[in-house]
């Protein structure tokens, strides 16, 4: 039996307005997926590079990979859910600009009992983001000082949070004064303001000169370079995203001339391709958030009908902390 829905998907790739919304009939999920009813959709600035085309996605494309429902049907061979589990996943196939789909079990965990579905939306895709940083790319360490570019974002105020309660001192970049107080409200001890303030001096001054171990760097191509230079001798660069373009090849003289830099371009997909490893970052993920020890700030809420408006905020950074779509 047929279920209707909406989708929204994007047959061009483009500005903002190449998003619709079109009817959907779902057929009953295959063996080994399950049918999930989006009761709340994440919105994540990836989902800007696939419609821009910098990510290149098969067309026509649904975007989207984080949400959070309701079981209605369940496929073949399926034991670990039944109709009626609440259930969120923040990787996996793309698809979640959508109010019902079929999805293959493997990105899928249970919500625990005190999350709600829109903060499980939230938080899913940025959660585990924020969980490989700190946790499996860097191990960050109690005293270790830290720069975390676009601190007042979606993955920014939920890595922040996160690392000071694991006792880490956290200089944050925003853009403007606004986000500046998002950043300290959400961890960060030390907050540089981009437009009026020169990233590599304040940290050198904040660290004695010595810079940081490790930068986390979402932002790209205007960032890159005064990253690196950000760094003390055998630093990591964690460059996770390309909010302001590409970053340029770097030639690795650059590392060496900087004291034997690392450098690393993960990905979620990288860090959530084994389930039981997928389970764990989860886990630890739902418990920072259930202790309160990190707060998950959903600052903006757009019907799925608006998603045009919606990336049109995320875009220009109108957006803080994290959004959701609401089917």
């Amino acid at each position: 039996m047929n279920t209707s829905g909406k989708i929204v998907r994007f047959h061009n790739t483009g500005a903002p307005e190449v998003l619709t919304m079109e009817n959907l009939e779902l057929g009953p999920p295959k063996a080994g997926e399950v049918q999930v009813e989006h009761k709340a959709i994440g919105l994540n600035f990836i989902e800007v590079y696939w419609r821009t085309g910098v990510y290149p996605q098969p067309l026509p494309c649904c975007p989207g990979t984080e949400g959070a429902g309701v079981v209605r049907a369940v496929g073949e061979g399926v034991t670990e859910f039944q109709v009626g589990d609440r259930v969120a996943y923040g990787s996996g196939p793309l698809g979640s600009y959508a109010t019902v789909r079929n999805m293959p079990t493997h990105p899928l965990v249970k919500i625990p009992d005190g999350i709600s579905f829109e903060t499980a939306a939230a938080m899913m895709l940025k959660g585990f983001t924020a969980q490989y940083l700190l946790r499996r790319v860097f191990r960050v360490q109690a005293g270790d000082t830290i720069l975390f570019h676009a601190a007042a974002g979606g993955v920014g105020t939920i890595a922040c949070q996160w690392a000071k309660a694991l006792g880490v001192r956290v200089i944050g970049t925003v853009s403007t004064e606004e986000k500046a107080e998002l950043a300290r409200a959400n961890g960060c001890a030390e907050v540089i303001i981009t437009s009026r303030e020169n990233v590599v001096e304040r940290v050198k001054a904040l660290t004695d000169g010595k810079g940081v171990p490790v930068v986390y760097d979402s932002v790209g191509k205007a960032t890159f370079v005064d990253s690196l230079n950000c760094l003390k001798p055998r630093g990591m660069m964690v460059s996770y995203g390309n909010a302001s373009g590409k970053v340029d090849p770097v030639p690795l003289q650059w590392l060496a001339e900087r004291g034997s830099l690392v450098l690393t371009r993960p990905t979620v997909a990288s860090f959530t391709v084994d389930k039981a490893e997928m389970l764990e970052s989860a886990a630890e993920m739902f418990e920072v958030v259930q202790s309160g020890q990190v707060k998950i700030h959903i600052n903006q809420r757009f019907a799925l009908a608006d998603v045009v408006q919606a990336h049109a905020a995320l875009e220009g950074r109108q957006t803080t902390g994290c959004t959701v779509l609401i089917p």
